[in-house]
């Protein structure tokens, strides 16, 4: 008769608490919200994880690109017995002074058949790397730069002048030269935008330090070609900066 008293009055509790939950519900909810919480934090990490890897391998594949197209053209113009030298870290293209010889305060390109046919090839050849494949999509831009000695121009705007026009002279000459199905003023970079420009440097970048002869004076009378790639916008980076900052403790 106690057994059935003490039924009753369980019965009676669980009827005048219908909302009562026990203790081990309680446990197995937050144990549930906890699961729930750690993956939703390990997919934000692995997005995470996955936009700076994605970042550094952009990268990574534009200076691929870079040394793909400088060595290739170094190659192909080798095998032309066009001589023709990488420098700074894989960046630029140099034309050598025992290619192309400005004079002393002169711009124009020498009037001799064998300068003219090669600088036209360097363009050609050019035009064929940064085609292949696409290439011009991992490029920002490509700079036709002049250069100058040491010595004082008495031209217009001096050296810094001088090294420009003789920038101007290899860019018109190429413009004016190709055929039109191998235009460089027609190529485009990953913005859709003109990928050649041309600067002057004057006599600040010598690759002859030690300037008393011609002949050292000639090594820096040169034209170098400067490959910039395409690099993550910084709004990129400030996206995957802000996702990292979220998900530090």
């Amino acid at each position: 008769m106690r057994r059935s008293g003490s039924v009753r009055k369980s019965i009676q509790v669980d009827e005048e608490n219908p909302y009562w939950i026990s203790f081990s519900d309680i446990m197995s909810g937050l144990l549930v919200i906890f699961i729930l919480a750690s993956l939703a934090l390990i997919l934000e990490l692995t997005h995470t994880k996955m936009e700076v890897n994605d970042a550094i391998r952009e990268i990574a594949k534009a200076e691929q690109v870079r040394r793909d197209i400088l060595r290739e053209v170094e190659t192909e113009l080798k095998n032309k017995n066009i001589p023709i030298e990488i420098s700074d870290n894989e960046t630029v293209l140099r034309i050598p002074e025992t290619l192309l010889a400005f004079e002393t305060n002169q711009y124009r390109i020498p009037n001799t058949k064998e300068v003219s046919e090669s600088v036209l090839e360097i363009g050609r050849v050019l035009h064929d790397a940064i085609s292949k494949k696409e290439r011009w999509k991992y490029l920002d831009t490509i700079f036709v730069e002049g250069h100058t000695d040491n010595r004082w121009s008495s031209r217009n705007m001096g050296n810094w002048g001088l090294s420009t026009f003789r920038a101007i002279s290899v860019w018109n000459y190429w413009n004016k030269h190709l055929p039109e199905e191998e235009s460089l003023e027609r190529l485009v970079n990953h913005d859709n935008r003109p990928l050649f420009s041309v600067s002057g440097y004057g006599e600040t970048r010598p690759t002859q330090l030690v300037q008393k002869t011609e002949e050292d004076y000639q090594k820096n009378r040169r034209i170098d070609i400067r490959f910039t790639v395409r690099r993550p916008a910084l709004e990129e980076f400030e996206n995957v900066r802000k996702l990292m900052d979220k998900n530090e403790p």
